[in-house]
């Protein structure tokens, strides 16, 4: 049992006191693989894993929601929007990403353990943590600002080394895009070299949290039949000692 359910203050207007399922966080950088192995798609859509995380998890009995970063209908369209134009400064970044964060965990994360069902999460306020640090936000406020987070009851981080992850977006045909790359904060005029030190930087964030949020760590530059079974033997350790 969690000796607190917020990371700060909560949302103390909500009903919170019969969350019986489990939040489950699989988190990491740009490109490591976290919807392949949820939902069995790749970056693009394509179906890349039949036996995904969620697929499982069903087969085991439970009921799954799946939620995802800036998906919430309210901010996700808004957030698209205003990256196109790149117009806005860091701070509102972070505070648009902290409000449609807020948004799913009122009206999709709580909800869905209320009715006892297990959320699989693609990514959560860890992601928001590396990139806005990455650029240059500090880091205490943004804790300050994300109190009202739930605490997962566990967090899987998919680790990969930067030479991996290069070879990995490569074989998957996808190109270096201008955020993935870091392009916005001038690293590098070229694409490639500001990818490097962008995903390093923010591989190093990561890094630095696995130990202050309790971070099970899975090898993500294996197969993906090789993470995905690890991913599955932790998550299954987790629930069987959870009751």
């Amino acid at each position: 049992m969690k000796d607190r359910m917020f990371y700060g203050n909560g949302m103390p207007y909500l009903d919170v006191s019969d969350l019986s399922g489990r939040l489950i966080v699989i988190e990491g950088t740009d490109a490591v693989g976290r919807s392949t192995h949820i939902e069995g798609v790749d970056s693009l859509g394509k179906p890349t894993l039949s036996d995904n995380l969620t697929k499982w998890l069903e087969v085991k009995g439970y009921g799954v929601v799946n939620t995802g970063w800036t998906r919430s209908p309210l901010l996700g369209p808004a957030i698209d929007s205003v990256k196109k134009g790149n117009t806005l400064n860091q701070i509102t970044f972070s505070v648009l990403y902290a409000a449609d964060f807020a948004d799913r965990l009122e009206n999709v994360i709580i909800p869905a353990l209320k009715g006892g069902f297990i959320v699989l999460a693609d990514r959560y306020m860890y992601t928001a943590f590396a990139r806005h640090i990455v650029r240059g936000i500090n880091p205490n406020w943004l804790r300050e600002v994300y109190g009202f987070a739930l605490i997962p009851d566990l967090v899987i981080y998919l680790r990969i080394g930067v030479e991996d992850l290069i070879r990995r977006t490569f074989e998957s045909g996808r190109s270096m895009s201008y955020w993935e790359s870091g392009m916005d904060i001038g690293l590098s005029g070229d694409v490639y070299e500001s990818f490097v030190r962008y995903q390093t930087r923010i591989i190093q964030e990561f890094d630095r949290m696995t130990d202050e949020f309790g971070f099970t760590v899975v090898d993500a530059s294996r197969s993906i039949e090789a993470v995905n079974q690890d991913l599955k033997t932790e998550i299954e350790k987790f629930l069987a000692a959870s009751g």
